[in-house]
């Protein structure tokens, strides 16, 4: 059975992609990636945060070329975690939506820790791994890059398993808009 699908588009706002690695490479696929699925029918989910990033600021705007259409849904969030507080659920319950395609920025936060959300929520998942970003992070005066991180994610997720889902990282050319169970 085909599983309806909708892309998520996690924090890729102007304020949040600044020092972020290859962010102008990521910004770009994630916009062919968001044209494909809209000639495909499949939906478009943007989450934004309007926590750290005043809405309406200059800052709080999704970075060029990406624009949000009338029509999609805007989700706006004041956590990692792009389901608590927010209205997703809902959202993707309306869509029909049981697959996300996932892309966006700060991967070793809001990215990550909404697809192991969604993953613990029942929805399959496709981290697009090369339509995610984040910045350079350092821990117990570690430095880890952001090319790290990103990898590290990708490593992370292609391994994640839940009985009776399915999980799947590939890049923004090749990753499936639907889900096969």
């Amino acid at each position: 059975m085909t599983s309806a699908t909708a892309l998520l588009v996690i924090d890729l706002q102007r304020g949040v992609v600044v020092g972020c690695v290859d962010a102008d490479a990521v910004l770009e696929r994630t916009a062919r990636l968001v044209d494909r699925a809209r000639a495909e029918g499949v939906p478009v989910v943007w989450v934004q945060d309007h926590d750290d990033f005043p809405e309406g600021t200059d800052d709080w705007q999704l970075a060029p070329p990406l624009a949000r259409a009338d029509d999609e849904p805007l989700v706006r969030k004041d956590r990692r975690d792009s389901f608590v507080g927010t209205d997703l659920t809902a959202v993707l319950e309306r869509l029909g939506a049981e697959h996300l395609v996932v892309a966006g920025a700060q991967t070793d936060y809001c990215v990550r820790t909404t697809t192991q959300a969604a993953a613990v929520r029942g929805f399959d998942v496709t981290l697009v791994s090369d339509a995610h970003t984040t910045t350079d992070a350092e821990h117990d005066g570690v430095v880890i890059t952001g090319e790290q991180i990103v990898a590290h994610t990708n490593m992370y997720f292609a391994g994640l398993r839940y009985p009776g889902q399915h999980f799947a990282v590939g890049t923004h050319d090749r990753v499936q808009l639907t889900s096969r169970r």
